[in-house]
């Protein structure tokens, strides 16, 4: 009788183990999910995923320190600087919300530009050479011979589009997966846009925006991007973040303007319309387009209830805290949305009585 009863005890206990291994990973996942969003962390995951390919066979024999030689002239060179400050001027003479001339949100996105030189722009070619390595070796079939009858212009031209595209199809992704969105958030925290806002991104968000690298790619037989091109499309993009009440007028159906872009960052309604970067067609291919009206050409933007540090709170910037924050942000665990809701304190804007001009 008693070995008839161990023997029926025994599977018992067995049976019972497995489960509280259950319980126990359950507890260790809450414990980590309460401290870190973890579909966060598939982004920087690919990211070294694919550099690390890259890297292992020498960027695919191309010189990365030319490459990224290249990559800072087209971003942050001369040509790219003048623009620039062109842009700075124009955001003075035709203000879409008059701000103090260095405003925290200036003085914010300086830091991000330095961000930028350091640490996103040898990312970038880490990504793109790296991307570009695996494509050849994995799938040489999908970069076209070269095709005679097509001019070289013309397959600059549609690489170009075909690039505007992609990145509007990311920049799509990244306002509805929540995954990239914890990412992308950063760059709508701006209230006082400017020209330089353009640099206010988390440098993994390039880990999904390298996929507008793959137009280039396919059509690399065919014609390559010049860099005087590059550094046109880059300024295109960065004049549509200015602080400028400036449309296209017709040709505003065709190219993004700031007034245009601008209701893409307000506050108040939704952010997933506007996508464009230089070109608004696919936005109205999508039904995504808003175009500018008097009453939105100054709307205030940034995040609703901010739910990420931002340096308009309180009543000193303290930039580089906020900076930490807001780069260690998309880890951070959800909260409750209803535990979000926060007091805009005023931005630091002056006064602006001037009727809104027409668009």
């Amino acid at each position: 009788m008693m070995q008839r009863t161990i023997g029926v005890a025994a599977p018992t206990q067995n049976i019972a183990k497995p489960g509280a291994d259950r319980a126990a990973d359950r507890t260790v996942w809450s414990k980590v999910s309460s401290r870190v969003y973890l579909p966060a962390v598939l982004v920087p995951a690919l990211g070294l995923l694919l550099v690390g390919a890259g890297w292992a066979n020498r960027w695919g024999g191309v010189d990365f320190a030319g490459s990224l030689t290249s990559l800072r002239l087209v971003t942050i060179g001369p040509l790219a600087a003048a623009l620039i400050g062109l842009f700075l001027v124009l955001e003075r003479v035709r203000p879409a919300q008059v701000r103090p001339l260095v405003a925290r949100g200036h003085r914010h996105d300086v830091l991000f530009v330095a961000i930028n030189a350091v640490v996103v722009l040898p990312l970038v070619t880490a990504l793109t050479l790296s991307l570009a390595d695996v494509v050849r070796r994995v799938a040489p079939w999908v970069i076209l011979p070269r095709f005679g009858v097509i001019p070289r212009w013309v397959a600059i031209i549609v690489i170009l589009v075909a690039m505007d595209a992609c990145n509007w199809m990311v920049h799509l992704a990244n306002h509805r997966v929540r995954m990239l969105w914890r990412f992308h958030e950063l760059h709508h925290s701006q209230e006082d846009m400017n020209v330089l806002t353009v640099f206010r991104t988390h440098p993994l968000i390039h880990v999904s925006y390298v996929l507008a690298v793959v137009p280039a790619l396919v059509l690399l037989a065919n014609g390559e991007l010049p860099a005087l091109l590059l550094v046109i499309y880059g300024g295109a993009v960065a004049f549509a973040h200015s602080n400028t009440n400036l449309a296209f007028g017709p040709l505003g159906r065709v190219f993004v303007s700031p007034n245009y872009h601008r209701i893409h960052h307000r506050v108040d309604g939704p952010q997933d319309v506007n996508l464009g970067f230089v070109l608004s067609i696919w936005d109205q291919i999508s039904h995504r387009a808003v175009f500018p009206t008097p009453e939105t050409i100054r709307a205030d933007t940034g995040l609703p209830q901010r739910p990420l540090r931002v340096e308009q709170q309180g009543s000193r910037a303290q930039h580089l805290t906020v900076l930490a924050a807001q780069l260690l942000g998309p880890f951070r665990p959800l909260k409750d949305p209803a535990a979000l809701v926060s007091v805009r304190e005023p931005a630091g804007s002056l006064p602006d009585n001037s009727p809104a001009e027409p668009c």
